[in-house]
């Protein structure tokens, strides 16, 4: 119960991961890259900090001018006080307003003089500055910044009119406020008492130098962010087409392949990539021949053994048919006894298929230990003779050299490669005719020869007779003994162990064949 409860559970994860996987890898290539690029484009709104920085800076520089300047104005004369107003504004580009203790104007710097600043008409800006001030709003909304008032000369000419000069007076304390000029650049305003005379000091100042550097920054930033985004889409797609064209074109070869419509489809094999789309590309061709290989084999296997099992199957048909019909008691038998001899053969057949088509699985599921060929081959020469399947032929093994001859393999299959030899060699070998074994270890390989005096080999047939049901048998053998599968056994279980089986002529030039393995030798042995 609860196994069924944990996969009703572990399901539709599985479902919400693999929908994740549905997106196409130029799409997340192209994903991975802008979301670098939108974290660095999210510094944008951390200028809003260096803004902040900015402003708080000014707002303590604007209360120092304030409280120095009224310090200085406290006690002078009008005419030195008018001239301090004039001096200090040009300098410091302020326009210094102070009001009398019954609240209204005493003197204005602007009037005093012509005024350090204007306030811009945005209608006489270009559209350029009128699109900075709507990014400027943007990014605002965007952080969630408070409303800023609007910033106007007012044309009352009394502290009324300024709620920060009466808040200076009722504190008795420098108070600082922004408001916000009609071009959306901050306007810093201060005022302080001066001394204990009930008079107000206050001064403005449109800080357009602020804005200007935030959006410098803010504009440099977004070119740098901007050129990169370009950048990073180029550089993403390039990067999606050398990556994902070719596994385009290997997804369509291969599922042409598994249709297997087309016996001739070419899989690219991509020879001037070096990198692991190359390997791949390489290894999925290589493995389609490998297929197409196995394939034809397979195919041609089964032919093999339709044909071959048609023989023994149509003799026996016959035999069968007639047998009702036979009166005579010695045809009579003669009939029961082909009928039994290819039952045999058919049953023997059916083995050494069944024997043929398993050993690849077997194998590639074994695990190879350490073998002594020298000790396994006289092993099985002596019970060979002991059984006397030899016949009248003495089998002599003779080892070159002292080292060990020892392979990594399994010992059973090797046995099965070294009996079918042998029963070859036997088979072709005239009456009383020795058959040589010789046994070597030979540059980290061991090398086992295999000599009959029989009539050798052609040389147009040595690959050949190692195909499946190929079979080049002595003329007075008995028909239907072999399978015509022994030697291809042999071979197929000499490469699985990564070795190598062939025939040639015997070393010596006399008269005979010879089959010659050769395995790798044990690595402690070599």
């Amino acid at each position: 119960m609860a196994e069924r409860s944990h996969a009703r559970i572990a399901a539709p994860l599985s479902v919400r991961l693999g929908l994740s996987w549905r997106v196409s890898l130029t799409a997340r290539i192209l994903a991975v890259n802008i979301i670098a690029l939108a974290l660095l484009a999210g510094s944008l709104f951390y200028i809003d900090s260096y803004r902040s920085e900015l402003l708080d800076e000014r707002y303590r520089l604007a209360r120092s001018e304030v409280e120095i300047t009224a310090d200085a104005l406290a006690g002078q004369s009008a005419a030195r006080r008018s001239e301090l107003m004039v001096r200090i504004g040009r300098v410091q580009t302020l326009r210094l307003r102070v009001f009398a203790a019954d609240g209204q104007l005493m003197a204005d710097s602007f009037e005093l003089a012509p005024p350090t600043y204007n306030l811009i008409d945005p209608a006489s800006e270009p559209w350029l500055q009128d699109a900075a001030r709507l990014l400027d709003r943007g990014m605002d909304f965007l952080l969630g910044a408070p409303r800023i008032a609007r910033y106007r000369d007012p044309s009352e000419r009394s502290i009324g009119a300024w709620p920060e000069a009466r808040q200076a007076l009722a504190r008795d304390d420098t108070v600082i406020d922004q408001k916000e000029a009609p071009d959306q650049t901050p306007v810093i305003i201060a005022a302080t008492p001066i001394g204990d005379s009930g008079q107000v000091l206050l001064s403005t100042r449109n800080a357009r130098d602020i804005t200007e550097n935030v959006r410098m920054a803010r504009q440099t930033l977004a070119i740098i962010v901007g050129g990169a985004l370009m950048v990073s889409i180029l550089l993403s797609l390039f990067l999606a087409r050398t990556i994902v064209e070719p596994l385009r074109k290997l997804v369509r070869a291969t599922v042409r392949v598994r249709l297997g419509r087309e016996r001739s489809v070419v899989v690219p094999r991509l020879p001037d990539r070096r990198d692991e789309i190359g390997l791949l590309a390489r290894a999925v061709s290589d493995m389609t021949g490998a297929l197409r290989q196995r394939i034809d084999a397979v195919e041609r296997f089964a032919a093999d053994v339709a044909h071959e099992l048609k023989n023994p199957l149509t003799s026996l048909r016959s035999a069968l048919e007639n047998l009702d019909r036979v009166e005579d008691p010695q045809l009579h038998s003669q009939l029961i006894a082909i009928a039994k001899d290819d039952v045999r053969r058919i049953d023997f057949l059916v083995t050494e298929i069944a024997d043929a088509s398993r050993i690849d699985a077997q194998l590639s599921r074994t695990t190879f230990e350490p073998v002594d060929i020298a000790s396994l081959v006289r092993a099985l020469a002596t019970e060979r003779s002991q059984r006397g399947v030899n016949g009248t032929c003495a089998i002599t093994i003779a080892q070159v050299g002292a080292g060990p001859l020892v392979v990594p393999g399994d010992a059973p299959r090797l046995e099965r490669v070294f009996q079918n030899l042998l029963d070859n060699a036997v088979s072709f070998s005239p009456e009383g005719a020795p058959i040589d074994v010789t046994l070597e270890a030979l540059r980290g390989k061991v090398r086992i020869a295999i000599a009959d005096r029989g009539p050798g080999i052609p040389i147009a047939a040595r690959e050949r007779i190692f195909e499946r049901f190929h079979s080049l048998r002595p003329s007075s053998e008995e028909f239907g003994r072999h399978s015509g599968l022994g030697l291809s056994i042999a071979r197929t279980i000499v490469e699985a162990h990564s070795g190598t089986l062939f025939a040639t002529d015997r070393a010596d030039s006399a008269r005979g064949g010879c089959f010659v393995i050769t395995l790798p030798q044990w690595p402690s042995a070599a």
